[in-house]
């Protein structure tokens, strides 16, 4: 019962056609876990955890039960200046859902370019999986290895090597 009473609280309240034409991270904010009371979600998300490790679940509630975060709001800025930033710039797209309780990523178009055949274009996504919370993916062909993703030391490090990264990847 507690995977079902967790599918429920990720998915979103609408259906989910209604966050496909998001643009940014906060237009996808829709699921019970991003408007109930934060110590409900962390309880409900423990115990869910106990049943499934590999539990979908967004990245800043991965973050904030493992105490690399304060609270649910500073993922929410941190995806938003995120947003903030990648939409000032030309060839980043946000990808506002791609599995259960994900939060989106962005890519950058233009690197499809580089490669020949399918490909992944160079992309960005949050993570717990380090404090910097960034990862980036560079260009690759569908037909080969994915490249390990490369860990951002957060915003700093976003803004300072964004260019070299589009240039590069």
């Amino acid at each position: 019962m507690i995977e079902l009473e967790w599918s429920q609280a990720i998915e979103p309240h609408a259906a989910l056609a209604s966050i496909a034409g998001s643009t940014r991270p906060a237009e996808t904010r829709r699921a019970w876990i991003h408007r109930a009371p934060e110590d409900q979600v962390l309880a409900l998300y423990a115990s869910a955890a106990e049943v499934d490790q590999q539990l979908a679940a967004p990245w800043w509630l991965k973050a904030l039960a493992a105490g690399g975060l304060s609270s649910r709001a500073e993922g929410f800025l941190l995806e938003d200046r995120v947003g903030k930033l990648l939409d000032a710039r030309p060839g980043w797209v946000f990808v506002p859902w791609y599995s259960d309780g994900d939060s989106g990523y962005w890519e950058y178009m233009p690197s499809e370019r580089r490669v020949s055949g399918p490909a992944v274009p160079t992309t960005l996504v949050l993570t717990h999986r380090h404090n910097g919370w960034l990862d980036i993916q560079p260009v690759h062909t569908t037909t080969g290895q994915a490249p390990a993703p490369l860990a951002v030391n957060g915003m700093g490090d976003l803004r300072s090597n964004l260019a070299r990264w589009e240039s590069v990847f």
